[in-house]
């Protein structure tokens, strides 16, 4: 029975979005926002020099058709990236009125966000007087301290020493929807982050505020660090996605990454998680392991994370091609009648102004069904395409492009 390996490679996007002109960047809209393009165009020109250098090598993604792909979203040169493609190419548009996380992946899973989400503004203070109320009722505290637009790690700097002397949770968005409390894992407690974060959730829910994140840290002042027992509570995706679907018919779903937290644990059998480099080996084992049927997800969040927002070139370059590098290990292990597909949720153009994701197009690349191009599709065709291999009879809104 075929498996299938859905890999989302979290914001590397290949620009034309056909509305990117309705979502912004410090005020300017997305227009032009081309992550894999502009990285491979960097590099090309020596602009990505720290830690590698030269033209973005990855052989591996590009044979199956990645420049292909983004050639055909953007029109954009690829510099380094001009393999004749081997395996299944194109490239996804989404329809969810968002370029965030959750709409990414929900829609991947053949679930389009049929609401609009509720974003914090860029103001201080940015949370309504009664949610800080209720903060601080369930974390049994006088206030938060931050309440406001930051950066994850910037404020851990601003706020640590402060939030150590009072017990006081850190609170901070972002120009996405979600609620984030940063703790210190032995002063405040994780489980009592974790807890307060749960507890908040629905509250926020109901606003259609996307996750509650809890992001404990470490360390003293001057030397704070985050640690990976981060934990998202999301809202639940609003119909069955993907993950249902092979779940409903008896198939085991391997959740690698956020995953599991992006889907409320709906849909899945198991999950792991930590740094990208764990889960590229969870996702070997599961390539070697997993049974006959299975359907994995993955996530592998760090271009996006500790690259994209920071807008840092180099670094984003450095990442593709580390994950390039370990493909041969995962192809090696495929059975026959295996599908490994590589997407991404949206994108994060690290050379495009201002910290926020960038709404693009995504590009589809797939392993196991042979050289062919499947064309612009919609995000919902990923999830028919790879419900079409597994034989389930569930296919969503989508088109499956086999």
């Amino acid at each position: 029975m075929a498996r299938a390996f859905l890999v989302v490679m979290d914001s590397v996007g290949c620009g034309g979005a056909p509305d990117a002109d309705r979502f912004f960047n410090a005020g300017t809209p997305d227009t032009g926002a081309n992550t894999l393009a502009h990285i491979a165009q960097a590099s090309a020109r020596g602009e990505a020099e720290e830690g590698r250098s030269g033209p973005l090598r990855l052989p591996h993604l590009d044979a199956l058709g990645l420049g292909a792909a983004i050639r055909l979203a953007s029109g954009d040169a690829t510099p380094g990236l001009d393999a004749a493609p081997e395996g299944l190419w194109g490239a996804a548009t989404e329809t969810s009125n968002g370029k965030d996380t959750p709409s990414g992946h929900w829609e991947l899973a053949g679930v389009p966000v049929p609401w609009d989400w509720y974003y914090f503004p860029k103001t201080e203070p940015a949370f309504p007087p009664d949610i800080t109320a209720e903060v601080c009722r369930l974390a049994g505290t006088d206030g938060i301290l931050g309440n406001r637009h930051a950066s994850g790690t910037l404020i851990i700097e601003e706020e640590g020493a402060q939030h150590m002397t009072t017990g006081w949770p850190i609170c901070y968005t972002s120009v996405d929807s979600v609620f984030q409390i940063a703790a210190h894992e032995e002063v405040f407690g994780l489980d009592r982050l974790l807890a307060l974060c749960r507890d908040l959730a629905p509250t926020l829910h109901a606003m259609k505020v996307g996750r509650v994140i809890a992001r404990p840290f470490v360390g003293e002042p001057g030397d704070f660090r985050r640690t990976p027992h981060r934990k998202d509570f999301a809202i639940a995706p609003p119909s069955p996605t993907l993950c249902d679907w092979a779940l409903g018919e008896g198939r085991a779903v391997h959740a690698i990454g956020k995953i599991g937290d992006i889907f409320s644990m709906r849909g899945i059998t198991d999950v792991q998680k930590g740094a990208d480099a764990d889960l590229m080996d969870d996702l070997a084992r599961a390539v070697g392991a997993a049974a006959d049927g299975s359907l994995t997800f993955a996530n592998f969040v760090e271009f996006d994370s500790v690259y994209g927002h920071r807008r840092d070139v180099s670094g984003y370059a450095r990442a593709l091609e580390w994950f390039d590098t370990c493909l041969p290990r995962l192809f090696g292990a495929m059975r026959p009648g295996d599908l490994m597909l590589f997407t991404a949720d949206h994108g994060n153009d690290p050379t495009w102004i201002g910290t926020d994701h960038t709404r693009e197009r995504v590009p589809v690349v797939a392993r196991g069904v042979g050289a062919r191009e499947a064309g612009l599709i919609g995000f919902t065709d990923v999830a028919a395409t790879v419900a079409a291999h597994l034989g389930l009879s569930e296919r969503g809104a989508g088109r499956s492009v086999l």
